[in-house]
């Protein structure tokens, strides 16, 4: 019989009159180790995973103790999948976008052109059929996910020249997160996927023509500013940017039902926190860059326009060849229409009003 149910049977005074005290068991210590796709300096992205590093060691009383790791300290800031996945880390926290290249389906779990905004997006993953969905898709990489963060919408980035039509992307060698290049190199631009740390001196040497990171509070810790005077808005390919903590599945498994909902518990921490961070710090940032000079431009509504469709097109295709895409996009994109059609009604038009208004 457990401990629970002699409590729950016998009450504590008849356990102590049978002289069977309930015996104690200590909890073996559980270190793991985190690899994270951001470099340390962005106390924001990165910081999502000490949130949760914390927090766990906090609600296990010290017993679960995770060590987070920046980018290039155990692996790769792109190799963090393929460490979960071998086991080689117990988990990793990272941007899901980043590894479209091994299948298109994972910037569904993080970002794609003309999705879901924050809120939206984390209606569709925590009540929704998204985590259902995408853990189904994870499972084939040995992982289990877990929302860990937001970033909330992302501006456009920083272009060493102005961008004025669609035709000026020809030829434009543009640092852009994850899946939205495929749409840019299809409107003639030439995309470019590197780290965040490596941005800086590839836009500040040439190498690149513009880059695009998050937003202001990371841009100006990032220093874009003062080698791309043009600053671009509304990051079309990121209505939000969701971050996923990873975890081996064996490693998981390996875990106490307790350990499990503290990791369940403490990732949810973490994902909330994060875009309350990004929705505090962006505004003050923003001021500073546009005081400092940086010239704020709306992209032009042809390449809007253009992008739009050009995205629309290459989902229908990755729909008709890629069936891990078909079967979580079809869900994405149903809701997303039900979602758009509410906030029509309710937040977009409050925004809109609020925003009109001198306060």
């Amino acid at each position: 019989m457990d401990r629970r149910s002699l409590v729950k049977q016998a009450g504590i005074a008849g356990i102590l009159a049978a002289g069977a005290a309930p015996a104690v068991h200590a909890q073996q210590a559980i270190r793991w180790r985190v690899a994270s796709s951001f470099p340390k300096s962005l106390d924001t992205i990165y910081g999502g995973a000490e949130v949760f590093a914390q927090k766990v060691k906090q609600l296990s009383g010290g017993k679960f103790d995770v060590s987070v790791h920046a980018a290039g300290e155990l692996m790769p800031a792109f190799g963090v999948v393929d460490g979960v996945q071998q086991g080689s880390i117990e988990a990793a926290h990272t941007a899901p976008y980043y590894f479209f290249g091994k299948d298109e389906t994972f910037a569904l779990g993080g970002a794609i052109p003309f999705g879901l905004n924050s809120r939206q997006m984390s209606a569709w993953t925590f009540e929704g059929n998204g985590l259902k969905l995408m853990r189904e898709f994870y499972a084939k990489y040995n992982i289990i996910s877990f929302p860990c963060g937001n970033t909330g919408a992302q501006m456009g980035g920083w272009f060493r020249k102005e961008i004025k039509s669609t035709a000026d992307l020809k030829g434009l060698k543009f640092r852009v997160g994850g899946f939205a290049g495929k749409v840019i190199e299809r409107m003639g631009g030439v995309p470019q996927n590197i780290p965040g740390g490596d941005i800086y001196p590839a836009l500040e040497k040439g190498t690149i023509d513009a880059a695009e990171w998050i937003g202001p509070y990371d841009d100006q810790k990032l220093g874009f500013n003062k080698v791309a005077p043009f600053y671009y808005y509304p990051g079309w390919w990121e209505g939000c940017l969701q971050l996923d903590l990873y975890i081996n599945q064996k490693a998981y498994d390996a875990l106490s039902a307790e350990n499990k909902a503290i990791v369940e518990a403490a990732s949810a921490y973490a994902h909330v926190e994060m875009q309350a961070k990004y929705d505090v710090k962006n505004p003050t940032a923003h001021k500073q860059l546009v005081g400092a000079g940086a010239k704020l431009r709306p992209f032009p509504a042809d390449l809007m326009a253009a992008a739009f469709k050009t995205s629309m097109a290459l989902y229908d295709e990755l729909s008709a060849k890629n069936e891990n895409w078909r079967k979580v996009y079809a869900d994405y994109a149903k809701f997303r229409s039900d979602q758009n059609l509410w906030f029509r009604f309710t937040e977009a038009t409050f925004d809109r009003f609020m925003q009109s208004q001198k306060l």
